[in-house]
């Protein structure tokens, strides 16, 4: 392989700020652990602790008047929910995607798990930040979870006592770090989920000593909960209740053990939990009958994991405990895309008729608003909703438009209304739902639309609230309508008469742009806002009425402005290729009652971009494309009270190297061919490539300026492929040589099928050898921290083009779990090991990889990032290639290239002579003789190594010579396919 490298520009120093240490900025992520990494984690040693952090305090909120009759206030719900896709790998504080489980239904759920852990990454999982800033946003607690697994899943018991071990001083240290992790990260205790098996009666009293050591040491406030499955005993033994033989983890005489239990899924009745947990003095609502979700969500399971709801809710009669549910982002999991989420969400807490007072159905799942009153967070005033969902695919600041990229960030996911949906009509009420393609701030509104008359005229109630007003108050709505007439009144009732609404015109609009009315409540003053509705009317039918509310806000008026906020650095900074950075920003937190700290770019041409916002005084900026040859960019970070006030700038930043000359590369569909194959090339050089040529000697064509171009090969041979890449900086030439071989004589397979695998580690079913049986239907699988390898001794050498994955997508699991990061690696002696496949950010679930062709006894596989978590998946290894048969095999044929046959005026002295690659051949011998039948040769020359030979004998003028070439090896000689003559010059 060459490398040349041309400068256009004279090269200089530039000096931009960007300490050495800052070299690596780096996503943060949401912390996982095994016992030991927890034991030994400090936040001054974790660099991502900061961005870790929710901020949002725990708000207070209440039980208001049920509008279904069924529905109760004293049971709880707890949801063990995965927020991400996977125990790694999750970004702190949102990322530039859409699609996330943006949970909005906080009003029926009185805590959250976040579920998560694996024997391949981490058993220990904390809330990543932006899901306890929206959960307590709601006024809902949030648990981590340690979760213990099975064996068959790859648990281990050394971790159970790892973590519950106490020291000859009494300590737990366990308990304590999980306490230390739980204060400093802001949430608000954790779960316990313990189902290794091989435990004794020792391990569980153990157990029960670790989980009272939690409480008696743990602040106010903070909360432990258990999941039915450890017995007495030590034995993995699921109740399926709260009985004699797990209340040990509940409850110890006066000691609690645990806040909660949640028992297993194969129960009928929870009379015998209720019984048993009034017993030990104890709520019935401490007990959480679990519920299973994960597979089928709403719809009907068979079998034990079918719900008996009369076991738990009798009709007419108190509840007998909680409900726990496990997974229900089933309903995020098994969407098609994000208005099916949203209506399978809706379907699942609300019920088949989208209405929280309406499920009168004999369907098996009535939706938990039949079974839970709501609760409301808003009881305090400012009260401000953009009806911002969390995610987005544009991000709007006061109806500007700042962002035009996706995004997910649940920090800034509003409280979302109360009631989904309420909408009473005498006639076919309006149609309501959230709207990504309009917002006012932040990435979504409220749409309300369908035909509107008088008849069709619709109340829809939306908040349930406890809001006191003075004479300073005031209510804001902002709307966007296609009409001049907004049609729309905002409803009011007060806690003196709830029922009673009081409905405020909003007025005129203008067209397709947005519109804030402000409505003065000081008339109010005194009173208790219990609810907040929207009411539509016409006197005339509009056939496609739409409207879009962007933001609601009932305030008292406040002229402060904040003040810029102080010592904004740029903590870590990386640059990428000269053409991408990210920035780890933090800054010193402001007095006063904050919202966000919004982020902003400020581009090239003076326009701003929204990056993002965060509660917290630490905020992650992802990669960032350098916007033409910008030398310096300028982030600025602008603070957000509670009323949507800005406060005043502040900024930093950070200088940009050189703009990059290009960096060529490419790669090849095939690299061993038969004569009259197409193979195609893929360019793959760097982003500031401008314009590319190829050169394709033997090819046809034989130069491309296309991005991927197709070639033809004819003639057996071995030839080079050369891509220039070029900008206005200067060019980069890649030559891979003898990269594509035409041959007839030359049949690959897969030569890895059946042979000796290894690997660093497997799962037991998942040897090694499942990677390289042919069957896509077995796979290797290791777990444990990355890296991980797979060796395939091929028993002999071969020679070796081209090397096909099979990752999880390929065997039917999730894509996110395709191996990302890997190199493929040949030796000959399974000890020195040369790269031949280098492959970073993969996301196919088959991939291939040709390459020139290389001789090798052994291949090893060596994956340095798995992907969705650090377990590799590989569900088939296969080399291909053929079995190196030189040794037996003649010099293949070839072809003489120069001079061309019947060539005339060839130069006698220093006479060149060039001939195509002859395959096999360790050696040429050439032969130039003016008579044809070579009796009496002028040039005899043998050993040459090379295809072609500069002659140091001069040849007579005027003379027609004809010559030959003879490939030679150990086994014989081949003589190229036909002579050639040529008549020399006179000079």
């Amino acid at each position: 392989m060459k490398k040349l490298r041309v400068f256009l520009v004279l090269a200089f120093f530039a000096t931009f700020c960007m300490l050495t240490q800052n070299a690596n900025a780096q996503q943060p992520y949401a912390s996982y652990w095994y016992p030991n990494e927890l034991l030994e984690w400090t936040p001054e040693t974790d660099e991502d602790s900061a961005f870790n952090r929710g901020v949002v305090p725990l708000e207070n909120r209440f039980t208001g008047d049920g509008v279904n009759s069924n529905a109760m206030a004293e049971p709880k719900i707890q949801i063990l929910a995965t927020m991400n896709p996977s125990t790694s790998d999750n970004p702190s504080q949102g990322s530039d995607v859409f699609d996330r489980y943006t949970f909005n239904y906080w009003q029926y759920v009185d805590s959250l798990v976040m579920w998560g852990g694996s024997a391949s990454e981490g058993i220990i999982v904390t809330p990543s930040a932006d899901v306890i800033d929206a959960a307590h946003k709601n006024g809902v607690k949030v648990l981590g979870c340690v979760n213990f697994q099975p064996d068959y899943y790859g648990g281990q018991l050394q971790w159970v006592r790892e973590m519950i071990q106490e020291n000859p001083a009494g300590v737990f240290p366990g308990a304590d770090k999980l306490i230390e992790v739980a204060q400093y990260y802001g949430f608000d205790g954790w779960f316990m989920h313990e189902e290794t098996q091989g435990a004794t009666s020792a391990d569980a009293k153990q157990m029960q000593e670790f989980m009272k050591y939690f409480q008696e040491n743990k602040p106010e406030g903070m909360e432990l909960h258990w999941y039915d499955s450890m017995s007495k005993n030590g034995n993995i033994q699921y109740e399926n209740a709260l009985t004699s033989n797990n209340e040990m983890f509940f409850q110890d005489g006066n000691h609690v053990v645990t806040n909660g239990f949640f028992t297993n899924y194969w129960w009928n009745d929870m009379s015998s939990s209720r019984d048993k947990a009034i017993s030990l003095g104890r709520s019935q609502y401490d007990v959480y009958a679990g519920v299973y979700t994960e597979a089928n969500g709403y719809n009907e399971p068979s079998g034990q994991f079918y719900v008996e709801w009369d076991g738990v809710f009798p009709e007419g009669q108190e509840a007998k405990t909680s409900i726990g549910i496990y997974r229900p982002d089933w309903t995020f999991r098994s969407s098609s895309d994000g208005d099916d989420f949203y209506a399978r969400a809706n379907r699942f807490w609300v019920g088949k008729y989208r209405d929280p007072r309406n499920n009168d159905t004999s369907d098996y799942w009535k939706g938990i608003a039949h079974y839970i009153i709501a609760k409301s967070p808003i009881d305090s005033l400012p009260f401000t909703t953009n009806f911002n969902t969390g995610n987005g695919h544009i991000y709007a600041v006061n109806g500007e438009v700042k962002r035009n990229r996706d995004w997910n960030n649940r920090s800034l996911q509003d409280v979302l209304p109360t009631w989904r949906w309420i909408a009473d009509s005498t006639g076919t009420p309006l149609y309501p739902s959230f709207d990504w393609t309009t917002a006012y701030y932040g990435g979504s509104s409220l749409k309300v639309s369908g035909v509107l008359s008088h008849e069709n005229a619709t109340h829809l109630k939306l908040y349930k609230t406890n809001l006191s007003i003075d004479s300073n108050t005031n209510l804001y709505i902002t709307y966007k309508t296609p009409l001049n007439e907004s049609h729309m009144q905002v409803g009011i009732s007060f806690e003196d008469n709830k029922d009673q609404f009081t409905y405020l015109d909003v007025g005129t609009s203008t067209q397709n742009e947005w519109t804030t009315k402000t409505i003065s409540l000081s008339g109010f003053a005194g009173k208790t806002i219990e609810q907040l509705s929207l009411n539509f009317d016409s006197d005339t039918t509009i056939a496609d009425y739409t409207i879009n509310v962007g933001q609601i806000s009932i305030r008292n008026t406040d002229l402060s402005v904040l003040q810029p906020v102080s010592g904004l650095t740029i903590v870590n900074n990386d640059i990428r290729e000269g053409l991408y950075a990210d920035a780890r920003l933090k800054w010193n937190k402001l007095d006063g009652d904050i919202e966000v700290y919004e982020v902003y770019r400020v581009k090239s041409d003076g326009t701003k971009e929204f990056i993002g916002a965060t509660p917290n005084n630490a905020y992650y900026v992802s990669e960032m494309r350098r916007d033409g040859y910008e030398t310096e960019t300028t982030l600025e970070v602008i603070a957000l009270d509670k009323n949507y006030n800005h406060g005043q700038v502040a900024n930093v930043s950070f200088q940009w190297p050189p703009y990059p000359i290009p960096v060529a590369d490419f790669t090849v569909s095939k690299t061993l061919i038969k004569p009259n194959e197409t193979v195609t090339f893929h360019n793959k050089s760097t982003e500031a490539t401008q314009s590319i040529t190829w050169d394709f000697p033997g090819g046809s064509p034989s130069s491309s300026n296309e991005e991927n171009p197709q070639v033809t090969y004819t003639t057996e041979g071995i030839y080079n492929v050369t891509l220039t890449a070029t900008n206005e900086m200067g060019e980069d030439i890649e030559t891979k040589e003898e990269l594509i071989v035409v041959s007839n004589d030359i049949t690959v397979s897969n030569i890895a099928v059946s042979k000796n695998a290894t690997a660093d580690t497997f799962v037991s079913g998942e040897e090694p050898s499942g990677a390289v049986d042919n069957e896509v239907n077995t796979k290797w699988c290791a777990t444990g921290a990355e890296p991980h390898w797979l060796v395939v001794e091929l028993g002999s050498e071969y020679v070796l083009s081209e090397f096909v994955v099979k990752h999880a997508e390929a065997g039917g699991e999730g894509s996110g779990y395709n191996t990302s990061d890997y190199k493929i690696q040949v030796s000959n002696d399974g000890t020195n090991w040369t790269n031949v496949v280098d492959m970073q950010g993969n996301t196919s679930g088959i991939s291939s990889h040709a390459i020139a062709l290389t001789s090798a006894s052994y291949v090893r596989l060596y994956i340095t990032d798995a992907g969705g978590d650090s377990a590799a998946r590989i569900y088939e290894f296969q080399v291909m290639g053929y079995k190196d048969s030189s040794s037996s095999t003649l010099p293949g044929s070839f072809d003489l290239l120069s001079p061309a046959n019947d060539s005339r005026w060839i130069s006698r002295n220093n006479t060149y002579f060039d001939w195509g690659d002859s395959m096999n051949a360790s050696s040429y011998q050439i032969i130039v003789d003016d008579n044809s039948d070579f009796s009496s040769s002028e040039i005899n020359i043998s050993d040459i190594n090379n295809s072609n030979y500069t002659s140091n004998i001069t040849l007579n003028r005027l003379t027609t010579y004809y010559w030959k070439v003879i490939g030679t090896n150990s086994n014989g000689s081949t003589e190229c396919n036909s002579v050639s003559s040529f008549k020399t010059s006179f000079f």
